[in-house]
């Protein structure tokens, strides 16, 4: 399996700071190597971000790209689109997987506002998790959760500068190294 990159279209700075920052944080704990955001530039959002995936380690990149059309089209790989319009994912997984070859990589757009029309032709997959209204968050995860068969929990997060100790109650972080 080659990276997975997600698309989160269509970000308005003020508005969606919140839900995208959400949605880099879930691509990055549910297995994906990288995120782009298109629509408006938010310096700001991206920092906060790229620090937060730095202090908790791993390799996962943040980056933002004006026109969202260029990086579909310059994908060479399986493009998936999440909709709550498409088919039924969990039906389509394995049409997904024999697309991939070993080496081959993914790209999952999900939207914010609404989605242009040709985002559903430009792409090999127009998949939904569920054929009502939700959150892309919820989406991407239900997605890669799925796509992983939940090995993707399992993953440890290299170089982080804190870690959680899990226990039933409270909260606690320690410093390694």
């Amino acid at each position: 399996m080659g990276s997975i990159t997600v698309l989160r279209m269509g970000h308005r700075r003020g508005r969606d700071d919140r839900i995208s920052t959400h949605v880099g944080l879930t691509a990055r704990q549910f297995g994906a190597d990288r995120i782009v955001y298109s629509g408006e530039k938010d310096s700001k959002m991206l920092e906060s971000l790229r620090d937060l995936c730095e202090r908790w380690g791993g390799d996962f990149d943040v980056v933002y790209r004006e026109d969202w059309r260029t990086v579909i089209k310059d994908f060479d790989s399986v493009k998936i689109h999440l909709t709550m319009y498409g088919l039924p994912f969990q039906d389509h997984l394995d049409d997904v997987q024999s697309d991939l070859d070993a080496d081959g990589d993914m790209l999952v757009i999900v939207g914010g506002e609404k989605i242009p029309k040709d985002v559903y032709d430009l792409v090999d997959h127009n998949l939904a998790v569920g054929h009502q209204p939700h959150s892309e968050v919820g989406a991407l995860a239900v997605f890669l959760h799925d796509f992983f068969d939940g090995d993707e929990l399992g993953q440890k997060f290299e170089g982080a500068d804190i870690t959680v100790v899990p226990q039933e109650q409270g909260k606690k972080t320690e410093r390694p190294g």
